[in-house]
């Protein structure tokens, strides 16, 4: 069993990614219930993984992660994340003997830049790099879940729209990003 301890930021001054390489990702949720373990499954360039994860205490949760063949990744998604999918590219930003995985959303949330940091410990000491916003780490409208809930909504809605054009559809409220 593994343990991860991680923080998460708004990141407010991209050109700290100027000039990297980033990965793209595309994760996708086929179950989770509230209070209860969610289950992800991610590509990440050429490799792909399905993860367990626990709800959060404190900084921690529970996480298992194993790796499965891209072409099953692929199956799922399509077919069993019921849209409830995120897209971003991830950066790699070394600051102060950490290493920050800055991830740039795209899709429904572009414009959302967010900085996450594995610890070894909840009381390691983190120095903030200064382009790093406002800490969201409790703050469950940044999770990843709850991301690919509002993309499957935001699909939803757009289909519904297409089908019944007369029919006007609610616009989900957009999360405030760090300036």
């Amino acid at each position: 069993m593994a343990r991860e301890i991680e923080r998460r930021f708004l990141v407010r001054d991209v050109r700290i990614l100027d000039g990297r390489r980033g990965e793209h990702i595309i994760q996708g949720y086929l179950a989770k219930e509230i209070g209860s373990i969610s289950t992800r499954v991610r590509i990440r360039g050429e490799r792909a993984y399905l993860t367990l994860k626990s709800p959060k205490q404190g900084f921690s949760r529970d996480e298992f992660e194993y790796p499965i063949p891209v072409g099953d990744a692929r199956q799922m998604i399509a077919q069993h994340c019921v849209g409830r999918v995120v897209r971003k590219t991830r950066y790699l930003v070394d600051h102060a003997h950490h290493v920050f995985e800055v991830d740039v959303f795209q899709g429904q949330h572009a414009g959302l830049v967010v900085a996450e940091v594995e610890l070894p410990h909840e009381q390691t000491p983190l120095c903030l790099p200064h382009w790093v916003g406002d800490e969201i780490t409790h703050d469950s409208r940044y999770g990843n879940f709850t991301l690919a809930e509002q993309a499957a909504l935001l699909h939803a809605a757009a289909t519904a729209a297409i089908a019944a054009p007369a029919a006007a559809a609610k616009p989900i409220l957009g999360l405030p990003v760090a300036h």
